[in-house]
């Protein structure tokens, strides 16, 4: 090996090495292992475990009704989550990109929410969602503020929803801010000179050239919401009777209050893979659509 060769790997090894151990240690090895642990009927305690293959797979996609309910509230929350937030996010930006005095303070006051934990937040709206509503609607009649908001499926539903925009639609916002400061003043003034609509400005103008920020958004969207615990722990634990039980919540219980980390960690490796095709079809197709200014 030349000295210029060996020179380079040097360098490798020294500024990529580390990382590369971290990542290894972090990730790539209880992956593998979790993988490893889905196909033994381990319970997370006892040091001897018995090898059972697929077993647990099978049963999960065939004999687990638990498992599917929680995967289509996971999916249907997902979908009116992820468009909800994405909309908020957008017109928020697209609104305070305008020439208001208050902008950044608004900026701020919408981002806010996100900086509060998951758990301490589904707290805060658990007793806004109880009492406060409760409160509103007796002293003023209005019968949205006596709804059951967490005491049945429907509601509970869109409980757990508003709480989710509420608190990613100014994460997201702050993307979409950042998207449509690099959109080209002059293909705007070009647009209107020639006649266009606001409406056709923001469709056919503005929206593909914010077309990056939109993937990258999607792509947080699905992958919060797909992976939505602590909210779903804290403000409704699952319920009532399971119907607001994600997926990410079955999977906790199933490994850590049940005590079968191997079925479990099956459930998470299935998971892993649905919400991994899930995205890399969002991502392509969103990049397709993507134009350069």
């Amino acid at each position: 090996m030349s000295r210029r060769k060996l020179s380079r790997l040097t360098q490798q090894l020294v500024f990529t090495g580390p990382t590369t151990i971290l990542f290894a240690l972090v990730v790539l090895i209880p992956f593998l292992l979790g993988i490893y642990y889905s196909m033994t009927n381990w319970n997370g305690v006892s040091r001897h475990l018995e090898f059972v293959g697929l077993s647990n797979y099978a049963h999960v996609l065939t004999a687990d009704p638990e498992f599917r309910n929680a995967f289509w509230f996971t999916v249907r929350f997902t979908i009116v989550a992820v468009l909800v937030t994405n909309l908020l996010g957008f017109f928020l930006a697209y609104f305070l990109t305008k020439p208001l005095k208050s902008k950044n303070v608004l900026r701020t006051v919408f981002f806010m929410p996100n900086m509060i934990g998951g758990l301490l937040l589904g707290f805060i709206w658990q007793f806004i969602f109880v009492r406060g509503f409760a409160a509103i609607g007796q002293a003023t009649g209005i019968s949205f503020f006596k709804l059951p908001w967490l005491g049945n499926e429907p509601t509970a539903f869109w409980g757990i929803v508003i709480v989710f925009v509420w608190q990613y639609a100014g994460y997201l916002m702050v993307i979409y801010i950042a998207s449509l400061g690099n959109v080209s003043k002059d293909v705007i003034e070009s647009a209107q000179i020639d006649g266009a609509t606001h409406g056709q400005i923001l469709w056919k103008i503005i929206v593909p050239l914010v077309m990056p920020a939109v993937t990258v958004c999607l792509f947080l969207a699905i992958s919060w919401s797909f992976k939505m615990f602590d909210l779903n722990l804290a403000l409704t634990g699952g319920g009532p009777f399971n119907a607001t039980r994600s997926v990410a919540l079955d999977i906790y219980r199933e490994a850590f209050t049940n005590s079968r980390l191997g079925l479990g960690t099956a459930k998470a490796v299935i998971f892993f893979v649905i919400v991994a095709i899930i995205t890399a079809i969002q991502v392509r197709a969103t990049k397709s659509r993507e134009v350069e200014a």
